[in-house]
């Protein structure tokens, strides 16, 4: 019975959750935005100090890696290394995108053909994945710039869920009828449970020292305008 933790931190939420041989124990989630940092290690205190189990007795840290924040995935990946470093347990990485597709497949009622996972990557551009009905990746994980001809030849002839917090953004922009825009999809490390518990059977682990996250674009610097010398 495999005991994991997972850590979301991808976007803007912040998530750890603890389970067991695939059922979740415990979990803590914050909405607000720009306080990883803060809260990550002291979500993991308090969910390890709920359930009476010790760090020591974890059999693998699994982490969201990305596509997401460049500075949420650091967050998330250095927490996850150092767990491993001190307790022994394996590191699992589970992309993100995929994650936000279970979600969505567990709540929406009317089943689209595809489903489409949105990470907002700022102005009009998503990192983006689509899904077929098994939840099986159709192409490759992308950095798109959302236009009226967005996957037009995808939404001629299937449904098409889009989800996540680049998906506002689009819907202005995707009018097809095929189109259905989800609210309230999210990555929440409680959603990694599945892919975690898959990776860890399947003996799916990545090298502690030389893992990295799947920014899938290089990290550009800015100077704020008003910035004062």
């Amino acid at each position: 019975m495999a005991l994991i933790l997972s850590l979301e931190t991808s976007t803007s939420v912040c998530s750890a959750a603890l389970a067991r041989d695939g059922r979740l124990l415990a979990e803590r989630v914050s909405y607000e935005g720009k306080s990883h940092a803060t809260l990550l290690t002291v979500f993991v205190e308090q969910i390890l100090a709920e359930t009476g189990i010790e760090a020591t007795a974890l059999d693998a840290v699994a982490v969201s890696q990305g596509p997401g924040s460049y500075t949420g995935l650091r967050i998330g990946v250095s927490a996850a290394k150092g767990i491993c470093y001190a307790t022994g347990a394996k590191l699992i990485a589970v992309d993100t995108l995929k994650a936000m597709a279970i979600m969505a497949e567990k709540t929406v009622s009317d089943r689209p053909d595809l489903y489409c996972s949105m990470i907002d990557a700022r102005r009009m551009e998503v990192y983006t994945a689509i899904y077929n009905s098994d939840l099986e990746q159709i192409g490759n994980t992308r950095a798109l710039i959302i236009d009226s001809d967005s996957f037009a030849n995808e939404l001629r002839n299937n449904t098409i869920a889009f989800y996540g917090d680049g998906a506002g953004k689009c819907q202005s922009v995707i009018t097809s009828p095929n189109g259905r825009f989800i609210d309230d999809i999210c990555p929440l490390a409680a959603n990694m449970v599945l892919l975690a518990e898959k990776a860890y059977t399947a003996g799916d682990f990545k090298d502690v020292a030389y893992f990295d996250p799947f920014y899938l674009k290089d990290f550009v610097a800015t100077v704020a305008k008003n910035k004062v010398l």
